[in-house]
């Protein structure tokens, strides 16, 4: 009996973080991997499937799904059980012959949504063979149980390692250590459609206005990358590019790329910024509770209102500022790039009104960081480890 942990690849999402932290506690034979790409440090051996890239055409690499079932067959026997994370790695998991033990971990609720995309027909196929199906949200669990009617589901919320988060978050800020000089905004998270950072930019643009001294950061990268650059230099922002400038203090804006340890930038925050457009559970929300950090977030599906209102019903999503017990639940955004000189939208008008406010409220933010640590707690990988053995042995 063997158990093995399968997944995309160990590039710096948050599915990555977490199949990363699970494998230091559940201690999985072996990581399989679908693509080299390793941003991640484990311990885990590593197997790749493939020679694939990150840049390789996602055509391609999806019609590759039934070869890397056939790769994986090879190193299992009836009495495995292996843990996928990420919707190719599941259907290579639910497509692999061998009669292993299947636990897929579903992080995306897209099968739910009115619009097209391609993998919905292959997930109402292949996730009812699922053995089980472990949801990151409770909202995510009922998507699951109402939309593909399967009830082999239960939720495990994604685990974070407080200690080692605290540690990190004190470290020297090293080449930014200017940065402590200034207040500014952050927001982590990949550049794509998803997280929505463009409205953050429109956003950023307005509070300019009243905190001259006001810089935001972002951190990660992603393929909107070009147009979040543009955009955020149309706006008149001066804007620094980590693999194109040189770093000084006199810029507005900061695009960081990706940061090993965010930690350390996100505690000397103003504030934690999140505007993305849907989530799974966004691991980056608890992480910045973790070190005390004043977090406002959309109230997007899925994840942000369990994090920070778990007294509320997890199905509400507000449409106007709502302060709750560990942090501000906004509007979320309308799923449409914009451009420089495009009106503001109602939502990033009351955006604009809320921060302004916010910023302006040391109360406010010592209240919110004050309590933020205990919310954390819930998240403690030891807790939420235990869990998975739990399942592990169904």
């Amino acid at each position: 009996m063997a158990l093995y942990f399968l997944i995309n690849s160990l590039a710096g999402g948050g599915a990555e973080r977490v199949a990363v932290r699970l494998a230091k506690h559940l201690k999985p034979s072996k990581i399989f991997l679908l693509e080299r790409d390793v941003k991640q440090k484990t311990e885990t051996e590593l197997i790749y499937l493939s020679d694939h890239r990150v840049k390789t055409n996602p055509i391609f690499k999806t019609l590759y799904i039934p070869i890397y079932a056939k790769k994986l067959e090879k190193f299992l026997t009836v009495e495995d059980t292996v843990i996928s994370f990420m919707e190719r790695s599941n259907f290579v998991n639910l497509l692999s012959k061998t009669k292993h033990k299947k636990i897929i971990a579903v992080r995306t609720y897209r099968f739910a949504r009115k619009n097209f995309h391609p993998y919905r027909w292959m997930i109402n196929k292949l996730y009812p063979k699922a053995d089980l199906i472990i949801t990151n949200s409770r909202v995510l669990e009922f998507l699951v149980k109402n939309f593909l009617k399967i009830e082999k589901v239960k939720t495990i919320y994604n685990p974070i390692e407080i200690e080692e988060i605290k540690r990190k978050s004190t470290e020297e800020l090293g080449e930014y250590e200017f940065l402590k000089n200034f207040p500014y905004l952050i927001t982590v998270g990949r550049l794509t459609k998803a997280k929505g950072q463009w409205y953050l930019l429109r956003i950023f643009k307005h509070l300019k206005g009243k905190y001259r001294d006001l810089k935001l950061l972002i951190l990660g990268e992603g393929e909107l990358k070009d147009y979040l650059v543009e955009l955020s230099q149309n706006l008149g922002l001066k804007t620094y590019v980590w693999d194109r400038d040189k770093l000084n203090e006199s810029y507005d804006v900061y695009f960081l790329g990706f940061q090993e340890n965010p930690y350390k930038f996100i505690k000397l925050s103003k504030t934690f910024v999140f505007t993305s457009l849907w989530e799974g559970l966004p691991n980056v929300l608890i992480e910045s509770l973790a070190v005390g950090k004043t977090v406002i977030s959309t109230d997007c599906r899925t994840g942000p209102r369990e994090i920070l209102a778990p007294r509320t019903d997890f199905l509400l999503e507000t449409n106007k500022p709502q302060p709750e017990e560990f942090g501000i639940l906004m509007p979320t955004f309308e799923r449409k790039l914009l451009k420089a000189n495009d009106p503001l939208t109602a939502q990033e008008k009351i955006w604009i009104d809320t921060l302004l406010g916010v910023l302006n409220n040391e109360k406010l933010l010592k209240e919110y960081e004050l309590k933020a640590p205990s919310r954390a707690r819930d998240f403690h990988i030891d807790k939420i480890s235990q869990q998975w053995f739990d399942v592990i042995k169904i």
